[in-house]
């Protein structure tokens, strides 16, 4: 995993993680990016800083409140984890089979390869990725 600080052209800022930077060419040259303030596709990478771990005497910073950004992300998630069925590794499966109407049509989301999200968006199956990690359900 790779992860990139982009930017779009009206200057907003953030941060998403690729499978590998192939993955980050592939979504971007199909203009599956989108900037989380204001929707523009057109990203490209910024200029990134290296995380480097602070010394082991250093009291950490308390934490600072919830962004706006952080917040709406975490609003997203409730609403998709209440309101799509989790369907695992088999997203992509599931994904093609109510594109095609031989599964019953609903929110669904998951886990698919980069590749295989990349197949999916070029077969014309609207499915986009996630600002998130899914929390994983065991039943």
């Amino acid at each position: 995993m790779i992860r990139y600080t982009l930017k779009c052209p009206e200057g907003h800022r953030f941060e998403s993680w690729f499978q590998n930077a192939a993955a980050y060419e592939a979504l971007a040259a199909a203009r599956q990016l989108r900037c989380p303030d204001c929707g523009a596709q057109d990203i490209e990478k910024s200029l990134m800083t290296p995380d480097v771990r602070p010394a082991r005497a250093h009291t950490p910073a308390p934490l600072s409140p919830e962004s706006e950004r952080e917040k709406a992300i975490a609003a997203l998630k409730r609403k998709v984890e209440t309101e799509g069925e989790y369907v695992g590794l088999g997203f992509v499966r599931e994904a093609r089979a109510i594109h095609e109407g031989t599964a019953p049509e609903r929110p669904i989301y998951g886990e698919a390869k980069p590749e295989e999200a990349i197949a999916l968006i070029e077969e014309g199956v609207p499915v986009a990725p996630l600002p998130f990690t899914p929390t994983r359900k065991t039943n």
